[in-house]
């Protein structure tokens, strides 16, 4: 039995582990948090296969200024932090050109395109199609004209996406429980939610473990080539705090690094500096749950969706770091916006803390997948950016397929480690 180890126990590390132990390995997975509990935990629990467009763009680049103004506004770059993010900003600009675009365009859309059915094939074997409710989300707009709406509407059907346009009587006979002030929207009736992804990652570590399966709770301070393959050196502690003392070694002939947002510190001792930021996201959990689908709003640029414990408010992006404290502010104003969409107002559930979660984002909006150029055995599979969720069953699928000697299904010209 061939034996594999993988950094990373978030959705994507996972799904990756999940998918290889399935395939006859033997996979011990490795993580200094619990499986599950850092940004796949708290993540909006929406399979956003509609976005196919990169995240750099001209309307993204006007609001920098406020950006640095704003400390609650969907977009939020810290100024103590814009010296240290100015080079990966600098490459996000880069990406704006209309040939960039397109490229990333169609680099995105090849990934979301397997991205619904890996997730169903895995879901299946894992008996956790419970968790997953395909009943498509919804992009809404408050605006009387539905100008921008519109645009964005003609956007989506050029790009290819199935999309239909709602008015708001026919919105409103569809969603039920939102405001008279929401004047319209697009439906994406092919894309799904998840009722809670924690419980999600929690049934994939379950069935990763009855598959004979290994997890160790460790923090990988070093990565050191070996005759025949590497050595994980691992600290000893506990999510709480590593002592940074050696407390064990992994010899592994093989190695799929998946740590989200500190990929990028494994990957520079293996001789790789990686453009990786991590986007801060926040949520807040509200008591009631109106809705029966995901619920973006256009203007406000966050998503209501619903989920087995209350609504879940969550989105926004903040440059800060991965060190700074979190300010929780960006979390409890997502209830002001929910209460301007929603017909009867929410309060916050008391029960539930707000949360903040790293994005592992890179400036071409594209994760890092594939087989290692310069170490034989060693594949990457992280910067998912916005849509780890999204992609984790599918890019697992690619991690599986490459360790078996079969074909990726995809093209991975694009996503290759040393493009940068």
């Amino acid at each position: 039995m061939q034996l594999i180890s993988v950094i990373g126990g978030g959705v994507v590390g996972l799904a990756t582990a999940v998918q290889l132990q399935q395939a006859g390995f033997q996979v011990t997975l490795i993580d200094k948090d619990s499986p599950g509990s850092g940004c796949s935990r708290g993540n909006a629990g929406h399979f956003a296969t509609e976005q196919v467009f990169p995240l750099a763009s001209l309307s993204v680049l006007k609001q920098l200024p406020q950006m640095l103004l704003d400390p609650t506004g969907p977009l939020r770059l810290r100024a103590s932090y814009l010296l240290q993010a100015m080079p990966w900003l600098l490459r996000f600009v880069a990406n704006v050109v209309p040939k960039r675009q397109r490229a990333l365009q169609q680099a995105l859309t090849a990934l979301n395109q397997q991205a619904l059915p890996a997730w169903q094939q895995l879901l299946s074997s894992t008996a956790s199609t419970d968790l997953v409710k395909f009943q498509g989300a919804l992009l809404v707009s408050e605006q009387r004209s539905l100008k921008n709406l519109a645009q964005s509407f003609h956007q989506y059907q050029a790009a290819g996406i199935s999309v239909r346009w709602l008015e708001q009587q026919a919105l409103f006979a569809k969603q039920p429980g939102l405001n008279p002030l929401v004047q319209g929207a697009i439906e994406f009736p092919d894309v799904a939610h998840t009722v809670d992804p924690y419980v999600l990652c929690q049934r994939l570590y379950q069935c990763f473990l009855a598959l004979g399966g290994e997890f160790r709770q460790h923090q990988v301070m070093r990565i050191r080539q070996h005759a025949d393959g590497y050595m994980l050196d691992l600290a000893e502690g506990t999510a709480a705090g590593y002592s940074g003392q050696m407390a064990q070694q992994i010899r592994t002939p093989r190695l799929v690094i998946c740590a989200g947002a500190w990929s990028h510190h494994l990957c520079r001792q293996l001789g790789w500096k990686i453009p990786l930021e991590a986007e801060r996201g926040y949520h807040l959990m509200a008591q009631s749950r109106p809705l029966l689908c995901p619920v973006s709003s256009l203007e406000r640029k966050f998503i209501m969706t619903p989920m087995q414990d209350g609504l879940r408010l969550a989105g926004t992006v903040e440059f800060a770091g991965l060190t700074s404290r979190p300010d929780y502010r960006r979390a409890t104003v997502l209830l002001k916006h929910a209460n301007q969409l929603l017909a009867d107002p929410t309060t916050a559930d008391p029960q539930a803390e707000p949360w903040f979660g790293h994005r592992p984002s890179l400036p071409d909006s594209l994760p890092v997948l594939g087989a290692c150029p310069k170490h034989p055995g060693i594949f990457y599979n992280f910067g998912h950016q916005h849509l780890g969720l999204t992609w984790a069953a599918c890019t697992g699928a690619v991690i599986k397929a490459l360790l078996s000697g079969d074909p990726a299904g995809i093209d991975l010209t694009p996503y290759r480690i040393n493009r940068f």
